[in-house]
């Protein structure tokens, strides 16, 4: 089993910055893909960054060239680093790992941290 916790999330106002971190604990994850993932209220959760084992990252349009996926390189944690905060960043963020295919859908997800709240402010 995999477990997975993060932290880093916090207010700030709009175009800061800030880091989110995952840690992870368990066995076999080391060749899962990582992913991060927010959910607004009255939204559906949406996929905002992965990486994959190969160390190929996606993102969405909507955070590209804003927010970075990485990961140490012992593979216990990884990040989210986020600039230029814009309000509509505003949701909960939640960390995730599969070993299965690496995609910015949930439901291919299996393993899900509690999540942390990022709010940005105008």
């Amino acid at each position: 089993r995999v477990q997975l916790v993060e932290s880093g999330g916090g207010s700030v106002q709009a175009g800061g910055s800030l880091r989110l971190s995952c840690a992870l604990s368990g066995s076999g994850y080391e060749s899962y893909c990582m992913g991060w993932f927010r959910q607004a209220p009255g939204k559906e959760r949406e996929g905002v960054a992965v990486l994959d084992q190969d160390s190929t990252r996606a993102y969405a349009d909507s955070v590209k060239d804003r927010l970075t996926i990485t990961r140490d390189n012992d593979r216990n944690n990884f990040y989210l680093e986020m600039s230029n905060l814009k309000p509509e960043d505003t949701a909960m963020y939640y960390c995730a790992a599969t070993p299965w295919v690496c995609t910015m859908v949930s439901s291919d997800f299996n393993y899900w941290g509690q999540g942390t709240q990022v709010t940005v402010s105008s």
